[in-house]
């Protein structure tokens, strides 16, 4: 600790030899160098707030109707791509920046003053954003501000109604497509129907079951039509006697005194008909019959009450039981020829069916292979038209003021007092640079020039034993002089901390200068 402060006083007193010599180097660094710090250009720095409202009523109210933009990613991107170099670019032609380059190279200097010189602060959390620039002159500044201002709202919109458009212009390409494709598939379609038209299965059938469905029919009717000859069969036999008639009752006698036979005839004829009619069409085969059977008859009515009128007498000829028996002969012939006519009918439809038995399968699976490149094409169609409307109502909801809103919390603004520099604080380091350059000075020269200032150290350095010291006997007219110098030296000290503390002031008083 004894060697520490001992080196610590020599120094003190080398310095303290040339101590003229650092008062003078701290006043001309500290006078240049505040003469520089005053020189400095004010900073003023612009800036705004904006509040980005990303909760919006519609995403409740469209959820699942369409696609919902990220609105939170979107400002993200939007914060992160406002300082580059396209929209810096767009910035200053939107100040006339771009004016005062001359050459590529200041323009791309410009540029890479205002990447560095905009900050854009906040959090996605409060969804606040400031945008600051700072620059000498405070109109340039809040004209930067705003310009960054516009194209941050304007982006919001932009890109993503520019997306959404070219989706619906791609989706409307697909959907031209798929017409031209459901147009030739609609008329390949058509065309087969038109030439394989007898052999088209019906809706949700196929050849098997079809040729299943009309043995099933044939069979009934076969069956059918032997039922009736074995019944007209009978009837025959009982007319001529072969086996006993039934018994008819007075009352039936009495009914049918006036031509029974034709009337009941008729009557049978007639509600078969209607029976019949409940059926099928007018060219059915078993409808034809029974109209020319109740034409002949009604025919046969006509002349016999022609002859009734001759002879007087309409039930000679005809006993009412034989009479009975032939309506019913009628009735089951009728019903035999028509039974036997739809025989024939199934008959020759099972013959066509299984003469195209070859083609049909092939006819099948072509149509089946038809309907189902008609069905793809078709619900293909069909959803590219919900996605085209989902795509447009994306691309409104998207560009819609209401999904994404901004409020200019400040405006850009400029405060009349600069941002930069800051003048005390300058002022202060290049007060003590200047200190320490008129001490370093000072060493310096003792160094180069060393004097011995002790007998400890004069004796270090020769190795020769000291045997004495004389001291310096001052002259008054040299003490005189001595304090002279010494108030010098204060006052020029005391000079140098009042000019500092006079600059000060004179900052904080006018912080503009």
């Amino acid at each position: 600790m004894a060697e520490l402060t001992a080196v610590v006083l020599a120094f003190l007193k080398a310095i303290g030899k040339y101590r003229w010599y650092a008062v003078i180097i701290s006043w001309v660094v500290a006078i240049i160098g505040w003469a520089v710090v005053y020189k400095l250009p004010n900073d003023y720095q612009a800036s705004a707030r904006v509040y980005v409202d990303t909760q919006s009523i519609l995403k409740p109210l469209l959820s699942g109707m369409t696609s919902m933009p990220n609105l939170d990613q979107q400002v993200v991107f939007m914060r992160r791509t406002l300082i580059s170099r396209p929209n810096v670019e767009r910035v200053m032609r939107m100040v006339d920046l771009d004016v005062k380059a001359t050459n590529a190279k200041d323009h791309e200097k410009l540029v890479d003053e205002l990447i560095e010189k905009i900050k854009i602060l906040g959090t996605e959390r409060d969804d606040i954003y400031t945008i600051t620039y700072n620059n000498p002159n405070p109109k340039l500044g809040k004209d930067v501000v705003q310009s960054l201002l516009t194209i941050f709202v304007e982006g919001s919109f932009g890109g993503k109604k520019q997306d959404s458009e070219k989706a619906v212009q791609f989706i409307e390409d697909q959907i031209k497509g798929y017409e031209q494709k459901l147009t030739a598939a609609e008329t390949a379609l058509k065309d087969f129907k038109i030439r394989n038209m007898g052999m088209l299965p019906k809706s949700g059938g196929d050849y098997s079951g079809k040729i299943s469905d009309l043995a099933d029919l044939l069979n009934q009717a076969k069956l059918e039509l032997l039922e009736a000859e074995q019944g007209r069969n009978a009837i025959k036999r009982q007319i001529t006697g072969d086996e006993p008639a039934p018994v008819v009752s007075a009352d039936a006698v009495d009914n049918n005194d006036v031509n029974p036979e034709l009337a009941s005839r008729i009557a049978a004829i007639n509600k078969q008909l209607d029976a019949l009619r409940l059926q099928y069409t007018e060219a059915h085969p078993d409808i034809v019959a029974s109209k020319r059977l109740l034409a002949s008859l009604e025919a046969q009515k006509s002349a016999e009450a022609k002859k009734r009128k001759k002879s007087g007498d309409p039930g000679a000829n005809y006993s009412p039981m034989l009479q009975q028996m032939n309506v019913a002969l009628s009735v089951a012939e009728a019903r035999v020829a028509s039974l036997r006519a739809r025989v024939d009918e199934y008959s020759s439809r099972m013959a066509r069916i299984r003469s195209s038995s070859a083609e049909a399968p092939e006819v099948e699976a072509q149509l089946a292979q038809l309907n189902r490149d008609y069905q793809v094409n078709q619900s293909n169609y069909q959803k590219l038209l919900e996605r085209r409307e989902t795509a447009k109502l994306s691309g409104d909801l998207s560009s819609a003021t209401d999904m994404l809103t901004f409020r200019v919390i400040d405006p850009p603004t400029v405060p009349l007092t600069p941002a930069g520099p800051n003048r005390p604080r300058l002022f202060s380091l290049v007060f003590a640079g200047a200190l320490i350059a008129g001490l370093a000075v000072a060493l310096l020269l003792s160094q180069i020039r060393p004097t011995f200032l002790s007998q400890a150290s004069l004796r270090d350095v020769t190795g020769i034993p000291i045997l004495g010291s004389i001291g310096m006997n001052w002259t008054n007219e040299q003490k005189v002089k001595r304090r002279g110098r010494l108030y010098a030296m204060g006052a020029a000290v005391f000079a140098l901390f009042g000019a500092y503390g006079a600059v000060m002031a004179a900052i904080l008083i006018r912080p503009s200068l």
